[in-house]
């Protein structure tokens, strides 16, 4: 049953518009679910997420920040939104070329909260 709520989780995300890989991370950084466009390192991808987004929500607790939703990393070719879901999960994506990354993150959204609600 938990694989097949991640199966399905999985492939609402990667119906997003400009999604072009995606994983559903422990927020320990273990891959529970994944589709990847490119070879990549995939536990390190998990790894790294889950820290990279735990670093900025240590940053925003010492600024006082009421709550962060996500981290968006952006180079020349690249960019990926890492998306907290819940207490125990969260969403890393790295968009097409092509994609708007503030309409990505705002489908991301109910997606994430519906896992926070279901995992």
């Amino acid at each position: 049953m938990l694989k097949e709520k991640i199966s399905a989780f999985i492939e609402t995300i990667r119906s997003i518009n400009g999604v072009a890989a995606c994983a559903l991370v422990s927020r320990d950084g273990i891959i529970a679910g994944k589709h990847f466009d490119r070879d990549l390192n995939e536990p390190w991808f998990g790894a790294l997420s889950a820290t990279i987004l735990a670093s900025a929500e240590s940053v925003g607790s010492i600024i006082k920040m009421k709550s962060l939703e996500s981290i968006t990393i952006r180079a020349t070719d690249t960019t990926i939104i890492v998306m907290g879901a819940g207490e125990n999960f969260l969403i890393a994506v790295i968009l097409a070329d092509s994609a708007d990354p503030g309409a990505v993150h705002t489908a991301l959204l109910p997606v994430a909260k519906k896992i926070g609600e279901v995992m």
